[in-house]
């Protein structure tokens, strides 16, 4: 899963990245409105951390731009303790959640797991298929009730396929959520990660759809005729 962390408090930014990577997640990057408007109007991500109080172009002002552009990602806004109007101002903006400064910072991870499983339609922090198992909450994976290591690469890709069960992914939008912009991406990558997981996993849950991308269903699925089943 990729996120956008857009705060000026260069501290703040710095730690707010560095807890979420720990997540498990990848994360970009930016100091003022403008930087951060431009990132989230041309790249995919899947929720967004943004302050209201930014250089340049204020928060609100961000979330309105990209909501008239049709970008649906969550969006977690960090307000001041007493600015009940920004908050106000910003769910009219279209804002899914806020918290305010300061914080906790696991108060901030548990917000955005809540709005990345409402929006792909899940309601609890353990998403399953099968005997898979992926607890969102302690970032942990388990097969059978037994915990499996994964790189985070790997848990990246488990997390996002799970996110959406029964959805084919192609490996285009792999790619564009798994990796930050800074990282030298290359889809073939994918394939290999695909595989270390089939093994390590050690069920049949990921099945390849020709010439298509990836879908994780539960173990003994029918298929519709363009299933492989193969280390790819």
């Amino acid at each position: 899963m990729r996120l956008l962390v857009v705060e000026d408090d260069k501290d703040l930014n710095r730690q707010l990245v560095a807890a979420l990577e720990q997540a498990g997640y990848a994360v970009d990057r930016a100091f003022d409105g403008e930087e951060g408007w431009f990132l989230g109007d041309t790249e995919p991500y899947d929720a967004v951390v943004l302050d209201i109080g930014l250089p340049r172009k204020d928060g609100v002002r961000v979330l309105e731009e990209w909501r008239k552009a049709g970008r649906k990602m969550p969006v977690l806004l960090l307000t001041a303790r007493d600015g009940w109007s920004d908050k106000v101002r910003g769910f009219d903006a279209g804002a899914d959640d806020y918290v305010a400064k300061p914080f906790h910072m696991e108060e901030v991870l548990a917000r955005l797991r809540a709005l990345l499983r409402r929006a792909a339609g899940h309601a609890t922090s353990d998403l399953t298929c099968g005997p898979i198992t992926l607890d969102t909450r302690g970032g942990r994976v388990l097969v059978d009730g037994n915990p499996i290591k994964l790189t985070s690469h790997e848990y990246r890709l488990l997390a996002y396929l799970m996110h959406h069960l029964g959805r084919v992914v192609s490996r285009t939008e792999l790619v564009e959520h798994l990796y930050d912009q800074d990282f030298d991406r290359d889809s073939n990558t994918i394939e290999v990660f695909v595989g270390r997981l089939r093994k390590k996993l050690g069920v049949d849950a990921i099945q390849t759809v020709r010439g298509l991308g990836y879908i994780i269903a539960p173990p003994g699925a029918e298929g519709d005729g363009t299933m492989v089943k193969s280390p790819s």
